[in-house]
């Protein structure tokens, strides 16, 4: 699998020029040079900006030189810009605003593969498929070919690839893009099979569950035959009352789930042969009652991410992080959730703490810095002896400039990125003397978070996808001390920021889930409320009328099923529309998915996952925050959630720590 095919601003080399002898003051404006860009994926391309003097003179000043977020899933044909900008003590700030436009590489192969697999006999149908790849592997998304087939009077193509037996012979099919294109060749046999049948599945089943269905095509003596290729289709009556229903259910091959409950009818079809299998379809049924069980409310500054454990003394406590807080990040005793209460804080310098994690020996807690005032961020490992009252044993900031925004520690070793360029390996059993072990740096892409399962490390690389290294697993060779790639996922959105491995016992399937940040609605019908970049994290002032502005995000869960990592396969996802994910935590085949403005979601992940998990009704439980005393008051903004102990924590950033509890399906909701 190769690396992937969105670009990053980060390939622009910035240089900012300063020349000698100047007061600062003087900024009059900036220059660029080029005064505009234009980059291919993966490339880059020197930019210098300078300060200007009003006569013209190069001179001295310090300059902030800044990309959009967005950037990082830079597509084809857009356009984006490079601000510069000069804030002197005095005087409104000098700006200046650099125009990038950003380009493919050009394609330099098309590979092709059929769907479904087998051969091309007189009467049956198979669907052509194409990838347009450049040179160094990655895939053009959103390619348009152009089919053709060498004798439409043998076999006939469509502009979706599929091809048509009409006879028999040979044929070729061509597909090009670009000026390239590639080509398969097939011979046309006569039809074999006079039979076909479907076996396995259940005769009733719930929403969500997948059935499996084999399709087998035979000869007149009833022998079967293996490369007849087989297409899958169903049909469906509703359940009394429904109306307006689409796209009910999802057939993969011979894999269905169904979304809502009705009667469904599966078919396999290969040239005139078809056969059929009906089925029952009934609610999956799984909601339960929450329970607000405790708060530890933080109102006067913006709550970020936490660990929750159970501490070295046999207490329990939770660790949280802040912006907007000169640094800070807090400790909670959580032991009854019905009275949570802090015990604590630690300040560290910082703008931001936005990642807390704990070992998993409870020896040990990780807190990140973003915004230091020497720039050199990295991250402070606190000493959890006394778990109420956290001591700073160390702080590490080797090769981790540029802000750390996320780490993850295991008992020996701590993984922590840096600048979200890479990831840091760091030797912690000694914790008042870590030592840099080694790192890894994917090419052409920009991390978010990183998990460690197995000794193989999951980093979350926004276009790049899901990044795979061994680090100490060994199949690929890979150690602590040399991790080595093993492979890299894109997925579609283009904005993978979690990821959270999760091994499935009663399948024994591996699944990875991956999940979206997307900081805005733009382009759809529900935009939001249209807040500056930074009026929506502030709180209200009555006095100017700005801030207090709840944030409007999009993005998604999507499910991977990488129980073979050298074939991983996208099967399922969890979307709600109306909102954008955050952090993710899958434990006992259950999904706690912080969903920004959506709240905690508490989801159904029992058995093989596939399609949409959201419309199959496997949602259990939904909580929105709401808190009129929040730092935007009465705006949901759940950034992180964990169960423990038979309670749910979460952290919402507009209000603090809070504690729920599932109840039982048959126990009604308290008054």
């Amino acid at each position: 699998m190769s690396r992937s095919s969105l670009a990053s601003l980060a390939a622009l080399a910035v240089a900012l020029v300063v020349a000698s002898a100047a007061n600062a003051q003087d900024v009059a404006s900036l220059l660029a040079r080029p005064a505009s860009v234009t980059v291919r994926v993966g490339e880059g391309v020197p930019l210098s900006v300078v300060a200007l003097d009003a006569t013209g003179n190069v001179i001295e000043a310090r300059l902030r030189v800044v990309g959009p977020r967005r950037g990082v899933r830079i597509r084809d044909g857009d356009s984006y810009e490079i601000i510069a900008t000069y804030s002197g003590d005095v005087g409104d700030p000098v700006t200046l605003s650099v125009p990038v436009s950003v380009r493919w590489p050009r394609v330099t192969r098309i590979e092709i593969a059929t769907q479904p697999d087998g051969s091309l006999y007189e009467g049956t149908r198979v669907r052509h498929v194409a990838n347009a790849l450049h040179a160094d592997g990655t895939r053009r998304p959103g390619a348009s070919f152009y089919w053709a087939t060498s004798n439409n009077s043998v076999a006939s193509i469509d502009q979706f690839g599929n091809v048509t037996a009409v006879t028999t012979g040979a044929v070729t099919v061509t597909a090009s893009f670009e000026g390239v294109e590639s080509s398969v060749r097939h011979y046309i046999a006569p039809f074999p099979a006079s039979g076909i049948e479907i076996t396995g599945g259940e005769n009733e089943v719930r929403t969500g569950d997948v059935q499996t269905f084999t399709a087998v095509a035979h000869d007149d003596q009833g022998v079967p035959i293996g490369d007849v290729p087989i297409a899958w289709t169903h049909s469906f009556v509703p359940a009394e009352g429904m109306i307006g229903t689409s796209a009910p259910g999802q057939l993969k091959g011979g894999k269905f789930v169904a979304d809502v409950p009705g009667v469904y009818t599966v078919m396999a079809t290969t040239g005139s042969l078809t056969a059929a299998k009906s089925f029952s379809v009934v609610p999956r049924d799984v909601v339960r009652p929450l329970e607000v069980v405790g708060m530890g409310r933080q109102s006067t500054m913006r709550t970020t991410d936490f660990w929750v454990f159970e501490g070295q003394d046999g207490r329990d406590y939770a660790i949280t992080g802040s912006k907007v807080s000169g640094g800070h990040a807090y400790v909670f005793d959580v032991t009854d959730p019905s009275n949570i209460i802090k015990t604590d804080s630690i300040q560290v310098d910082a703008r931001a703490v936005n990642d807390v994690k704990v070992s998993p020996d409870a020896r040990y807690a990780t807190i990140t810095r973003e915004g230091a005032s020497n720039r050199r961020n990295g991250v402070v490992i606190l000493d959890l002896a006394d778990p109420a009252h956290p001591t700073i044993a160390s702080s590490f900031d080797e090769r981790l400039t540029g802000g750390v925004h996320n780490a993850y520690p295991t008992e020996d070793y701590l993984f922590a990125l840096s600048g979200g360029d890479k990831y840091v390996i760091i030797d912690v059993r000694d914790l008042r003397n870590p030592q840099f072990v080694s790192e890894y740096n994917h090419p052409d892409s920009r991390v978010h978070d990183v998990w460690v399962h197995d000794g193989i490390a999951y980093s979350a690389e926004w276009g790049t996808g899901v990044v795979v290294v061994d680090v100490g697993n060994g199949r690929w060779g890979g150690s602590i001390e040399n991790p080595v790639f093993v492979t890299s996922y894109p997925v579609p959105s283009g904005g993978t920021h979690a990821v959270f491995p999760y091994h499935q016992e009663e399948t024994g399937k591996f699944y990875l889930f991956l999940g979206d940040e997307i900081m805005s609605r733009r382009g759809l019908a529900n935009s939001g409320t249209g807040a500056p970049r930074g009026d929506y994290a502030q709180r209200y002032d009555p006095q100017t009328g700005m801030g207090g502005s709840p944030l409007t995000t999009q993005g998604y869960i999507q499910v991977v099923d990488f129980t073979d990592p050298e074939h991983p396969d996208m099967v399922a996802r969890y979307e709600v529309t109306e909102y954008g994910t955050h952090n993710i935590w899958v434990e006992d085949d259950v999904l706690y998915q912080a969903y920004y403005e959506g709240g905690l979601r508490v989801v159904d992940v029992s058995g093989e996952l596939m399609g949409n998990l959201y419309t199959q009704g496997r949602e259990i439980a939904v909580f929105k925050p709401f808190d009129r005393a929040g730092y935007v008051a009465n705006s949901p903004m759940v950034w992180s959630a964990m169960p423990f102990k038979g309670n749910v924590f979460f952290t919402d950033t507009n209000s603090g720590i809070w504690a729920v509890k599932v109840q039982p399906k048959d126990r009604p909701v308290s008054e």
